[in-house]
């Protein structure tokens, strides 16, 4: 099958939070459009998209899932993400494989925490912003005053450009039509909002509209996908994707209204400092893989890759930056849920996969030797964390392994050997982000492992300037061993990048500047384990000012001790700190329960810094917590909320830990004795 004309494929991720109906409203797109013969359901486990079994277990995707389909001649790629905050990293990965976010509300839920999320992942990325709202077959009254909080919420860009008609069971077009008979709202009202947010995307639009007071349906039509993209109208759509109304609507509107690729975001290729925009129509094929695979059944990697220009047959070869060899990608493949058809070649614009090949979510790919990189939208810092060791002796291998293939799918998932305690640390985005994994470990790798509670990652650092030094000096006979070294540190902002600033201030040659790199290792030694409680340093800058060497017994060795000892003799000097995590915390919770999670929440050093009415008799309360004070949160939100209550979190910044937390913390550390080699 010979590739898809740029022009003529769609790319669109669909978000929301859990429960919205996103895998529903999917399985609807794959029937209307004839990729499937029956209607799949998440409630019955019969879907099509969700093959996982904790997926089919739990009714909701914790996996994006890619499905290819056509309409009126056009190739419309949707990836369906998961929803719950836990899961967000496939969800944001998904982002940089299209040109629009289709963000599903339901007016059971309503404006959830990870709706909110998601919609602020889009809007950065640069991406066009679609909102349906599914589930529309209920009482006009909630589906009006939804539409109302989507406003309040999202601002005025918001316009319905259809309504429900008929009880729910049919929409009228508000950008074809000026009037009509409808459930809730106004055509003519609605039609005139959409007139007004199209001409905003051009001056010249403007002015005429402010000319004519008015603008033709074909100068609207010939203009929205410019106002999508711009972002001075947000659409909203109406459907129910259980009886199927709407779906062709939606379809039609993603055909004529939606962003190809060649009037979409604009991606770019980053090379150092240097940024260059991506031409579609370029003759250099640029790839970047978004998402990885693995076939529950036949456990073959599948990367998904986006091809954002050029185009590839399965003999042309997939470089990553420097490498000039490649590997050939065979067969590409258009997924739809578990199955999947193989294409002749990829071409710009399309999303496809390839089978078998080492390569991983965020990668940059080309048909030859070529440097740069195509950025990614940014991920969450994973805060949640347990210290885990296999229950049966010899399965080290098989958790090695495991792990492997957990990070391989998953952008959010981390792991790390702690090399003060010797523990294999994983972390996710929360309790049951590790608990799925944790599960899967068992149910696919038959790997059973005993769990500890989660680690907090401290930091040390300085808060004011000081000087340090060391002479190292060794004798045993024969050759010994010396070194001096005099530096100086300085704090740095806080959450600098690097963490390290470097400074070589030697001047008459009174340290060789051979030397450098072995004082540097020692200096970076004891930022991997800083002198308070062992907790790696960060903000901090080293300049080297003087020292002495000797022609015969310095060795690198020695530098290395001496550098180590001299900055520890300096960050001691200049009144070396204890840093905790701080994570921006969302709960949302039933509205009598607010007093008693602000309460608790101040009891855990939180500071609040919002709070939100939601639909339901909902409310979202936002606060800053030290992530040290939420080892038990989702057991004590539950027993709050009567397990009505979610939460989320997320990496915000570190500031210092109070000087009777930080002692204790302290207290715990026993450090190696330096030892001069």
């Amino acid at each position: 099958m010979a590739g898809t004309p740029t022009g003529d494929i769609r790319n669109l991720a669909v978000v929301g939070h859990s429960g919205a109906g996103k895998t529903s409203l999917c399985e609807a797109i794959l029937h209307a459009t004839g990729a499937t013969n029956r209607l799949g359901s998440v409630v019955d486990k019969t879907s099509h998209l969700d093959l996982d079994d904790e997926e089919k277990e739990s009714g909701h995707s914790i996996d994006s899932h890619v499905m290819s389909v056509t309409h009126e001649g056009k190739q419309l790629n949707f990836i369906d993400t998961p929803g719950a905050p836990d899961f967000i990293g496939p969800a944001i990965a998904s982002l940089a494989a299209v040109e629009t976010a289709i963000i599903v509300i339901n007016t059971v839920g309503g404006i959830q925490v990870n709706t909110r999320r998601m919609r602020e992942h889009a809007k950065n990325f640069g991406l066009g912003r679609v909102i349906v709202v599914n589930h529309m077959d209920t009482d006009p009254e909630s589906l009006e005053q939804l539409v109302s909080d989507i406003r309040e919420s999202f601002g005025q860009v918001v316009a319905p450009v259809n309504l429900p008609a008929n009880g729910g069971k049919a929409v009228i077009n508000c950008i074809e039509n000026d009037g009509g008979e409808t459930d809730i709202l106004s055509v003519e009202a609605e039609h005139l909002n959409i007139v007004e947010r199209v001409s905003e995307c051009d001056d010249a639009l403007m002015n005429k509209y402010f000319d004519e007071g008015t603008l033709t349906k074909e100068e609207i039509r010939a203009n929205f996908v410019k106002a999508v993209k711009a972002g001075t109208i947000v659409p909203l759509l109406f459907t129910d994707s259980i009886h199927e109304v709407g779906i062709k609507e939606l379809l039609n509107f993603i055909v004529r209204c939606c962003p190809s690729p060649l009037n979409g975001k604009q991606y770019v290729l980053k090379d150092g400092d240097k940024e260059t925009p991506i031409d579609p129509e370029g003759k250099l094929f640029v790839g970047q893989v978004f998402k990885v695979a693995i076939d529950h059944k036949t456990k073959i990697k599948y990367p998904f890759i986006r091809v954002l220009a050029g185009h590839m047959k399965g003999d042309g070869h997939l470089c990553k930056p420097g490498d000039r060899k490649g590997v050939r990608p065979g067969h590409f493949h258009h997924f739809v849920g578990g199955t999947h058809k193989e294409a002749d070649e990829a071409a710009a614009g399309d999303i496809v996969a390839v089978a078998k090949l080492d390569l991983n979510i965020g990668d940059t790919l080309f048909d030859g030797d070529h440097s740069g990189v195509v950025p990614m939208p940014k991920f969450p810092r994973p805060m949640y964390s347990l210290a885990i060791t296999p229950k049966a002796r010899g399965d080290e291998g098989k958790l090695g392994e495991a792990i492997h293939r957990f990070m391989d799918v998953d952008p959010c998932f981390k792991t790390m050997h702690d090399a003060q305690t010797h523990e294999l640390v994983i972390s996710g985005n929360g309790d049951m982000h590790l608990r799925v994994i944790l599960h899967k470990m068992k149910t696919q790798f038959r790997i059973d492992v005993d769990t500890k509670p989660p680690k907090v990652p401290y930091r040390e650092t300085i808060t004011k300037e000081a000087e340090g030094h060391h002479r190292h000096k060794k004798q045993t006979g024969g050759a010994g061993q010396f070194g001096e070294v005099y530096l100086k540190v300085s704090p740095l902002e806080r959450g600098s990048d690097p963490t390290l600033e470097w400074g070589w201030d030697i001047f008459g040659g009174s340290i060789p500047g051979q030397f450098e790199p072995a004082i540097k290792k020692g200096v970076k030694m004891l930022m991997e384990h800083g002198p308070l409680a062992g907790f790696p340093m960060q903000d901090i800058k080293v300049s080297i000012t003087d020292g002495k060497h000797h022609p015969v017994d310095s060795k690198e060795v020695a530098f290395t001790t001496a550098g180590k000892l001299a900055f520890k003799d300096a960050v001691l000097k200049a009144k070396a700190v204890l840093l905790e995590p701080i994570v921006n915390v969302q709960v949302t919770a039933p509205g009598e329960n607010v007093g008693d999670i602000t309460g608790d929440l101040a009891q855990r050093r939180g500071r609040p810094t919002g709070q939100d009415l939601l639909p339901g008799n909902l409310s979202l309360i936002s606060a800053e917590v030290p992530l040290a004070k939420l080892s038990d949160y989702h057991s004590r939100l539950s027993s709050m909320t009567g397990g009505k209550g979610s939460y989320s979190i997320e990496f915000s910044h570190y500031e210092q830990v109070p000087s009777n937390e930080a002692q204790a913390v302290m207290a715990q550390y026993q450090p190696k004795a330096d030892e001069e080699d």
